[in-house]
């Protein structure tokens, strides 16, 4: 992979390690992330659809609102392949550029300010929605019923309920706040360390590399956060199988997107985050691209439902690993290492 011109690197006394004097090059959008969740998936499509009938009706009977929304626009090409009237046309489509509205001109950004991931809304009101009828419907069957019948009712309202406590506990997105110290490289995903590994040279890196691999079990928030503050240099998406997010093979074999980030001042380590799905997880969301900027703890995606979360740091003279195998970890919150200042 080609990541910077040779003017922007020079040998260490090392032979193993590159060392950075300014920012890689931006590398160009990976043409399989056509949209936010490149897998695909029924919502999805229930959504797009859901979408072309939302704009029909706003042409139809709200034409002063898609004037108002016209006005404010912003950007200098439609990335969608449908019309773009308001920022709810843009949700899948925000990683391709182009349009955009202001937050101050977008009457849908309190939805940012839920408890409940904003991209995990359809399924959670489709699921939970489904949840809440049956067990409204097992309910009422129950008191309709004597005898066995009722307490098979009983129990199947008692554990639609349960199952839809469940998702919407899933699809949770509390507030974070990260350290501010210097050098603090935090948590990109909630769950368990199940791996640490030392990697002899990693292309991105440029030299020796720290693998640092985090299990997401359905009961973690499965929102990813960024380990530090930094720009996004590229994404590379790669399809594959859905094993066990706990089994080893699952980071080679299965589903994953990477996302090739950087400091945002000198030494601008690099660092990757890899989006990896499971057995039961199916779908990654990322909105990022190339020359993003984000700040340290901030969202940029998803796995739903159960997965695994990699993070791959570059291992040089002043890293301190502060977690082993076995430890919890709080997106955004808890410091996976940390780099002595001035290194």
């Amino acid at each position: 992979m080609t990541e910077s011109s040779p003017s922007q690197t020079s040998s260490n006394q090392s032979p193993n390690r590159t060392v950075r004097t300014g920012p890689r090059e931006l590398w160009s959008m990976d043409s399989q992330l056509k949209d936010i969740q490149p897998g695909s998936g029924v919502v999805i499509h229930l959504e797009k659809a859901w979408g072309g009938f939302r704009r029909c009706w706003l042409k139809m009977f709200r034409r002063g609102y898609v004037a108002r929304m016209a006005a404010c626009r912003k950007g200098d090409f439609n990335p969608c392949p449908h019309e773009v009237l308001d920022p709810r046309d843009l949700k899948f489509y925000r990683n391709q550029g182009g349009w955009y509205w202001d937050l101050k001109d977008d009457p849908f950004a309190w939805r940012d300010q839920l408890p409940f991931a904003r991209v995990g809304l359809a399924e959670l009101f489709l699921m939970c929605g489904t949840a809440i009828v049956a067990t409204a419907g097992f309910g009422w069957l129950a008191s309709q019923s004597d005898g066995m019948m009722r307490i098979v009712a009983i129990l199947l309202a008692v554990t639609a309920a349960v199952i839809g406590g469940l998702i919407a506990w899933f699809f949770r997105n509390p507030t974070r706040v990260s350290p501010p110290e210097p050098g603090l490289v935090v948590s990109p995903a909630d769950g368990k360390i199940v791996d640490i590994e030392d990697i002899a040279f990693d292309d991105y890196i440029g030299g020796p590399a720290k693998k640092i691999g985090i299990f997401l079990s359905i009961f973690n928030v499965h929102i990813n956060r960024a380990p530090i503050a930094g720009r996004v240099v590229g994404l590379r998406y790669r399809p594959g199988k859905y094993l066990n997010a706990l089994r080893p093979e699952s980071a080679r074999e299965n589903e994953q997107l990477a996302v090739m980030m950087e400091e945002n001042q000198a030494p601008f380590r690099g660092m990757v985050v890899r989006q990896i799905t499971g057995a039961i997880a199916r779908r990654i969301v990322c909105w990022l691209k190339p020359g993003d900027e984000l700040s340290r703890g901030e969202q940029f995606g998803m796995i739903k439902l159960g997965s695994r979360t990699e993070l791959v740091l570059p291992a040089e003279e002043g890293l301190e690993i502060r977690v082993r195998l076995g430890d919890k970890v709080i997106a955004g919150t808890s410091v996976l290492a940390a780099y002595a200042t001035g290194k």
